[in-house]
């Protein structure tokens, strides 16, 4: 039985990249901190669907048996792709962003503001 330690996992995941999207000022930092905060939210959705002595659900010959919930692997799955989208958009933007201004830092970028 894997007990809490899961639950322990993502909250663990999301405090870090929580503290990552608020004080950290690195364009790239702060799309990490909120890969962190996106790998803490899928965690959470499959440990909901998890049962201790359960088949997958693709499994058909299973009878009996009790079967996983589909539903929470299906939205992290969809969650991985939209998450997948918005980093490649979010990091093509500090892209252009760095060869703009000339640097990364996120303050420093709000100061050149006229």
């Amino acid at each position: 039985m894997i007990g809490n330690l899961p639950f322990v996992a993502c909250v663990v995941l999301i405090i870090l990249g929580l503290y990552t999207l608020i004080f950290k000022r690195n364009l790239i930092k702060i799309v990490i901190g909120l890969n962190l905060v996106q790998c803490g939210v899928n965690l959470f959705l499959i440990t909901l669907g998890y049962k201790s002595d359960s088949v997958a659900p693709i499994y058909t010959m299973a009878g009996k048996e009790e079967m996983v919930l589909p539903t929470p692997q299906a939205l992290t799955l969809t969650s991985i792709v939209i998450g997948l989208a918005t980093t490649a958009l979010i990091l093509s933007f500090a892209i252009l962003i760095y060869k703009h201004y000339k640097t990364a830092d996120a303050s420093k970028i709000r100061r050149l503001r006229g």
